[in-house]
């Protein structure tokens, strides 16, 4: 779902073949990002970086998303060439557009526009896809607050097939949700309590004024997707409970789901969230 919404600002289009295989790559990137060899500690042991194989992966996965960037940007010049104006742009469109008048004093070449697009999906992908992942199963993990957020979700959406910015201006529950799937453990009471309803009692937020919650950092160095990446929690998560409902198969107690971690760049399950997906019946 993430992928998909990211392939559509940045490219245009959902994730086909091509652009799966991409989200692989992206995947294997995030991946070595995250690997921490021991000679980055003990620099006599560098001769170790001959046999463990991980030089070896950066080259092919460097190689492997430049040729898809490349295949991308060629892809929308020749588009340009063929549709009028009147045609909708995406990101990389507004990049291409943004080189050829260069009347801003900042140059950017192929090399620039790869780098950002990499941004987009190595940023947005799978901080955004592990944040649903954790918020559905402290859901899963407790029923009354699944219901109390479906409840708000379809009240507040209705019968419309579609939720847009206007409703989830009015899910609060729904907001508060995700703030407590994005908290730090360390600097609250009751910790391990998935409690989103101590945000509903008050204003902290996670813009980088309140520095107890603080998941896309702060100031300068704070995360340029952040509006981005809260409009996409907001709608995925308002989606899959004002559509579906969710439950544990073969009879698993929500207390023996498994919520262990897996380190990385992002702190992943370390075993995928598996659900029974049914369409809502009321």
């Amino acid at each position: 779902m993430t992928n998909d919404v990211i392939s559509l600002v940045a490219l245009g289009k959902k994730s086909g073949g091509g652009e799966r295989n991409f989200h692989k790559i992206i995947a294997e990137f995030e991946e070595l990002l995250g690997v921490v060899p021991v000679w980055e500690y003990i620099p006599w042991l560098s001769w170790m970086r001959r046999f463990d194989g991980v030089d070896g992966r950066i080259e092919r996965v460097g190689r492997a998303l430049d040729e898809f960037l490349e295949t991308v940007i060629q892809e929308h010049r020749v588009r340009e060439r063929r549709e009028s104006d009147d045609g909708e742009l995406d990101f990389v469109d507004i990049l291409l557009d943004f080189q050829r008048e260069n009347g801003s004093g900042y140059f950017v070449d192929d090399n620039t526009i790869k780098a950002i697009i990499l941004d987009m999906y190595a940023g947005g992908t799978d901080t955004t896809s592990t944040t649903l992942e954790w918020a559905m199963t402290e859901l899963i993990r407790n029923p009354t607050i699944m219901k109390t957020l479906q409840n708000e979700v379809r009240e507040v959406a209705g019968s419309k097939v579609e939720i847009d910015e206007k409703d989830l201006e009015k899910m609060l529950y729904l907001k508060a949700v995700i703030k407590e799937s994005l908290r730090d453990p360390l600097l609250w009471e009751k910790p391990e309590q998935f409690y989103p309803e101590r945000f509903l009692e008050t204003s902290i937020d996670y813009k980088g004024l309140h520095f107890e919650l603080t998941p896309f950092g702060a100031g300068r160095r704070g995360c340029p997707g952040i509006t981005f990446a809260t409009a996409v929690f907001e709608l995925a998560l308002a989606k899959l409970v004002h559509k579906f409902d969710f439950e544990l198969p073969n009879g698993v107690k929500m207390e023996e789901l498994d919520v262990s971690e897996s380190s990385g760049l992002t702190i992943h399950k370390k075993y995928p969230l598996l659900v029974v997906v049914t369409p809502r019946t009321s």
